[in-house]
């Protein structure tokens, strides 16, 4: 997907309202606060939007700065590759133009300060854009570097530019086997780093979560059913992956991991079968 009207190459960002598709708010180069939430709550957030060319409901609002009709509204802000395509949106609440200043990045553009609302724009999601957006997002092990606590982080990128990722891209077909390095599973996140990984390539998605996985399992998220997934070097994550998750329906649900096999249990067995090593387990 581009994003319409002229000018989106070179930026990295691009807004549009909510409420109307038509109604298109402009681009900007830079979107510093995105992803750093403020101390008082966890989706709140004190963004500037160096070098923005405003047009449509955000430029009407600048008139009213200091009052109640400098809120724009909702809108989705889109995360923008260097040919100005979009690579995924971030939903955010309530954007409040606070000030404008002349930018330094040309003549027309602005620097705004805003406030809004955005809980899924993570802490470290940035650099893992910046890898997508600049081409380096392509071998497999990248996310091998990343911190425990930046793992939710490279996740949501790889669920939010799942689309962008294929590029129209069919579903492997039926009775395809996919390997998961499990060398550098430690934890829940890099389990899901890896299966994302094994399934549609660097930096992939499969799931974030039991219950997400159990979506992906069924088909349409890389792998046509039924398929095979092998898991290699299963004994080393046991550690980290045996405990138990919510599941849908209240249940509890269990990563199981035993002599040096693994099964994902979900809350409705799927059917696919899970190999590691050399032994076939079946839900």
């Amino acid at each position: 997907m581009r994003i319409s009207g002229p000018g989106g190459e070179g930026h990295k960002y691009a807004l549009a309202s909510d409420e109307d598709d038509a109604d298109f708010w402009g681009f900007a180069h830079e979107a510093e606060g995105l992803f750093t939430p403020l101390p008082e709550e966890e989706g709140a957030r004190r963004v500037h939007l160096a070098g923005c060319l405003p047009r449509g409901g955000l430029l009407k609002s600048l008139d009213h700065i200091g009052t109640r009709r400098a809120m724009a509204g909702n809108a989705w802000l889109h995360v923008l590759d260097t040919a100005g395509a979009t690579m995924g949106s971030y939903f955010v609440n309530d954007l409040v133009v606070i000030d404008v200043q002349p930018s330094a990045h040309g003549p027309g553009r602005v620097d705004l300060t805003t406030t809004l609302w955005c809980e899924n724009a993570l802490p470290g999601s940035d650099e893992v854009w910046d890898l997508l957006r600049t081409g380096r997002l392509n071998r497999t092990g990248l996310w091998h570097g990343v911190t425990p606590e930046d793992r939710k982080a490279w996740l949501s990128v790889a669920l939010w530019s799942r689309e962008y990722h294929r590029q129209g891209k069919s579903d492997a077909p039926a009775g395809q086997e996919f390997t998961v390095d499990g060398r550098h599973v430690v934890d829940i996140d890099s389990f899901y780093c890896a299966i994302g990984e094994a399934v549609n390539g660097p930096g992939g998605y499969f799931g974030w979560n039991l219950d997400a996985l159990d979506d992906c399992l069924r088909g349409g998220w890389g792998a046509a059913t039924p398929f095979t997934l092998r898991w290699e070097s299963s004994t080393e994550a046991r550690a980290g992956l045996v405990k138990r998750v919510p599941t849908r329906g209240g249940e509890a649900a269990q990563l199981l991991i035993s002599s040096g096999c693994c099964r994902v249990t979900c809350a409705d067995p799927c059917g696919i079968p899970v190999v590691c090593g050399t032994r076939r387990v079946a839900d």
